[in-house]
């Protein structure tokens, strides 16, 4: 899925992105002032979606969402965003994915729990984090993890269906697109473990 996605991205990068990042780059903004406006911005979206308002809150979360696309183009652009840069980043993602999921908790909880949506979305909140996890540690451990049928892109994505379905009016839409998810985030999880242990090297024989 992951590699189906990417190849309409970079032509969406090549073609909107980097005019854009040039643009902001040349008017002194920073690649970590767009990546914690971004944030804001889904914590907005990730509110209106919370009270029910799921046609505007999906939109808002995808367009601020794809600021993480923009803020690494900006970044490479201007030769790297140093390790701090990095760090925002990775803490910024956390924060808004967990305000997103939270979000779709409190609104199918306050919907009665539709078709089980509750817990599926309580499982991609879980699993999506644990999927952020793994790559992050093994990558601090040596190994390669980077890997998976649901990176955080596709688990945007999905849940932006889902929210679009759930605004025509389609009651089953966003707990069948969390249920998705949820498979798909478990799944990941197991598929970087998997190949982070593939990739792990082979102990080295004790000297006689």
């Amino acid at each position: 899925m992951a590699k189906i996605v990417q190849v309409p991205a970079r032509a969406v990068v090549s073609h909107v992105v980097n005019p854009v990042a040039r643009f902001l780059l040349r008017i002194g903004i920073t690649p970590n002032a767009v990546t914690i406006a971004g944030t804001v911005g889904v914590l907005g979206g990730a509110y209106l979606g919370a009270i029910g308002e799921l046609f505007w809150g999906t939109w808002v979360v995808t367009a601020c969402a794809l600021t993480d696309v923009l803020d690494g183009t900006m970044a490479r652009m201007r030769g790297g965003n140093g390790k701090f840069g990095a760090l925002l980043d990775s803490s910024m993602d956390r924060i808004a994915d967990g305000a997103v999921f939270g979000a779709v908790v409190y609104y199918m909880a306050t919907e009665g729990n539709p078709y089980g949506g509750t817990i599926a979305a309580l499982i991609s909140l879980t699993a999506g984090q644990v999927v952020s996890y793994v790559k992050a540690r093994a990558q601090s451990l040596g190994l390669n993890a980077d890997v998976g049928i649901a990176e955080r892109l596709e688990r945007l994505l999905i849940l932006g269906v889902g929210g679009l379905l759930g605004a025509a009016g389609l009651e089953w839409g966003l707990p069948a697109a969390l249920w998705v998810l949820a498979l798909l985030s478990v799944i990941t999880v197991f598929q970087r473990l998997i190949h982070a242990a593939r990739t792990e090297p082979a102990p080295a024989p004790e000297s006689a």
